[in-house]
């Protein structure tokens, strides 16, 4: 990554990845293609990209936080329970071979596009919250799970968990986001520090990739959920199978 221009755009693909990962998800199904595509090893490119959402996710904690919305300490169990996952995906993340990284992450990017076009319509009615006893320890265990696939890759995580806390735990859309960015808070730290160790990432380029996406989450958490869904979804969908063809036939 020698260029000049390489900078601008990934401060620009990083505010636009920023803004859709706080407002809905799959914003790494974008920046890892672009990140190997400029020239990084896909595990180096895994690993540095968790040094922007942990920016983006913590100043989009923030913003969600300015406008009076958290669910603290719900959140905090379920990131707890993420983080250990993702150590362990983490750790199979970083000895993985490039072209099975690409084929891998091909096969998540369709799998997002089939739950963004047929998936249940996730409306933002008021209903009421299920996050004690027996949904709280349903969502300890799920998020268990689901941070062994954060630590790995963390693309389309995003849907994942919004979908989980709006079906199981009953929470609205503005709610599920809030504690959505929280959880990739705590549970990517500790995928990072993983990364670290095994010298997976690039500080230089996670920094400049981290400027765009912190301002993209702290935008994005401050914008009503409302507008821009559809656009969002359509433009991700266009992406996301552009993306999936180049990593599975053009490696």
């Amino acid at each position: 990554m020698q260029e000049w221009w390489h900078y601008p755009l990934l401060v620009g693909v990083g505010f636009t990845v920023g803004f859709i990962n706080t407002l809905a998800g799959g914003g790494s199904l974008l920046i890892l293609p672009t990140l190997i595509f400029l020239g990084l090893p896909p595990a180096i490119a895994n690993g540095t990209n968790r040094v922007a959402i942990v920016v983006q996710t913590g100043l989009a904690t923030a913003g969600f936080k300015s406008k009076g919305v958290s669910t603290f300490p719900f959140n905090i169990y379920l990131g707890i329970a993420a983080l250990i996952g993702a150590v362990i995906g983490a750790s199979i993340a970083v000895d993985i071979k490039g072209e099975l990284f690409n084929r891998i992450l091909a096969i998540v990017m369709i799998v997002v596009v089939v739950i963004i076009l047929f998936g249940p319509k996730m409306k933002l009615e008021s209903v009421q919250e299920r996050i004690t006893g027996k949904y709280l320890w349903l969502g300890i265990l799920a998020f268990f799970c689901i941070g062994i696939y954060g630590g790995f890759i963390n693309a389309g995580i995003g849907f994942i968990i919004i979908m989980f806390l709006h079906h199981v735990n009953k929470m609205t859309l503005v709610r599920a986001n809030a504690t959505k960015v929280a959880v990739v808070l705590i549970y990517t730290l500790s995928a990072l520090a993983v990364f670290v160790l095994n010298d997976k990432v690039d500080w230089k380029i996670g920094g400049i990739l981290a400027l765009g996406n912190g301002t993209g989450g702290w935008v994005a958490s401050r914008v009503s959920v409302k507008k821009g869904d559809g656009f969002i979804k359509t433009f991700l969908v266009i992406m996301v199978v552009a993306m999936a063809i180049k990593l599975w036939f053009f490696q």
